[in-house]
This record gives C-alpha cells, structure tokens and sequence, in this order.
C-alpha cells in the first residue's frame, strides 16, 4: 500500500493550484463549456495534468481515468486504477464559491482502496483507507446514526413537495463533498437519480463508507468501479438504518 501522507501531500498541493486560479480568491479564469458534460476551466485541465504525473510516478502499475483525460482501455486491464476528478464541483469552483474540491481514489477489483478529498477552499481534507477508518483533518469521522427518515437532514437548495418531511442543508456544488457531509454527520442523507461518473463519487463513498454510512446506487445496489462504461444510476449515502426506507423511497426507476 502506497503511503497515505504522501497521497494527501500530492492532492494538497493539487488543491494548491486549483486556488491560484479560484475566482473567488480574487483570480482570472478561464473557462469554457463542455456542452452536456458541463463546464471546464483552465484549472481543471492543470490540476488533472499534474495529478496524472506525480501519481503515475508514485504508483506506475495504476492505470488512469478522469474526467478531464482521453479514456485509455488499458486501464481494463490493470488491477490498481487511480479513479480522478481534477476538480469536483466546477460550477461552484467558477462562481467563486467554496464548494468544491480535488477528488482522488485508488481502486482495486473494482473497490476503493485509499480516498483524498481536498477542499482548501474550505479548509478541509479528507481521507479514508479501506479497512483503517475516514478522516476530517485527522480527525476521525463517525458517520449519521439517524433511524428515521422524516427529519432526516439532506443537503438540497430546495425540496419538492414529495420529500417536505426532510430537513435541507446547504449544498455545495460538489457530489464528492455531498456525500462526505453524511460521513462527517453533517447530514443525513444523499441521494442522486440520474446517471453520475465514477470518478465523482469513488474516494467520496470509500470515505462515507469508512464512517459507517450505508452505500449503494439508487437503487440499493453494490457500486463497483472501473467498469469498462464508468457509469452507474445514482448514488445513495445514509445513515445505515435510513438506506431501506431510502431505497423505497427513491429508488426503482432508470431514465
């Protein structure tokens, strides 16, 4: 196993970088759209340059799939896979708002190994290794332990009529972030029905995972990762008493 502080020092100063260019810190930035994959930023583009780089050449054997990179099959074929997102959260990244951050998973046969979620915008990184437990700032984190859904704490900017019974909480734009705030008892529940990236979501739910949360797809299903079209219907992260009646609730259907 490649040595964690080493992942973290690597990713913190991806994050780094990322905040040379972050508008909110008061920079220039140029940034473009990438139609329906959404937009992209001169920072993303540098930060997943470097990544590739410095954790190809602390891992070689790993192969590569990000979301800024020209998928290469290869990685098939290879058992270790770093699993990137340069920078999750774009949209918030460009408006100058702080909720996004540098996403990195390490995974083997499908299960991530160690996660590194850097948020210096927020001042936070995040950390888990498979087996060893989830860290906030090397704090270790303990998962929501809510048994009821009404109630139940959701980041969401608004809820629809359907899901009044739950309690929103501010939401960044980050997916990875998201799903680390049930880790981190900052929230209750997460839940996504549309199809999302592997590398959105793989380090964020080995964190939530570590924590003690319950995770799945939306439909209550294992999630697994380097799948030859890295994809899968959702993403559900809750206390481990709410995920029956989550499922129940939000689950079933694929559009």
């Amino acid at each position: 196993m490649i040595d964690r502080a080493r992942l973290e020092a690597i990713c913190s100063q991806a994050g780094a970088m990322a905040m040379n260019l972050w508008p909110g810190g008061g920079h220039a930035l140029r940034h473009w759209s990438k139609g329906a994959a959404g937009p992209v930023s001169d920072a993303d583009l540098m930060v997943d340059a470097f990544l590739k780089r410095e954790l190809t050449a602390l891992l070689p054997a790993a192969g590569w799939l990000s979301e800024e990179t020209v998928d290469a099959p290869d990685r098939l074929q290879r058992d270790l896979v770093w699993l990137v997102d340069p920078i999750d959260g774009t949209r918030d990244f460009i408006r100058g708002r702080p909720g996004w951050c540098v996403s990195v998973a390490l995974v083997s046969a499908g299960r991530p190994l160690m996660a590194t979620l850097v948020a210096p915008a927020r001042h936070e990184v995040w950390s888990a290794t498979a087996g060893a437990g989830a860290f906030l700032n090397g704090e270790r984190l303990t998962a929501s332990t809510r048994t009821e859904l009404p109630g139940a704490r959701i980041p969401a900017d608004s809820l629809p009529r359907s899901d009044a019974d739950l309690v929103a909480v501010a939401k960044p734009n980050s997916i990875a972030l998201r799903i680390a705030m049930v880790a981190d008892d900052r929230a209750d529940l997460l839940v996504t029905q549309r199809w999302g990236h592997e590398w959105d979501i793989a380090a964020a739910i080995l964190i939530a995972r570590e924590a003690g949360a319950a995770v799945s797809d939306a439909n209550g299903a294992t999630i697994t990762f380097n799948k030859r079209v890295p994809q899968d219907w959702g993403v559900l992260a809750c206390a481990p008493a709410l995920h029956r009646a989550a499922v129940a609730r939000w689950g079933g259907a694929i559009s």
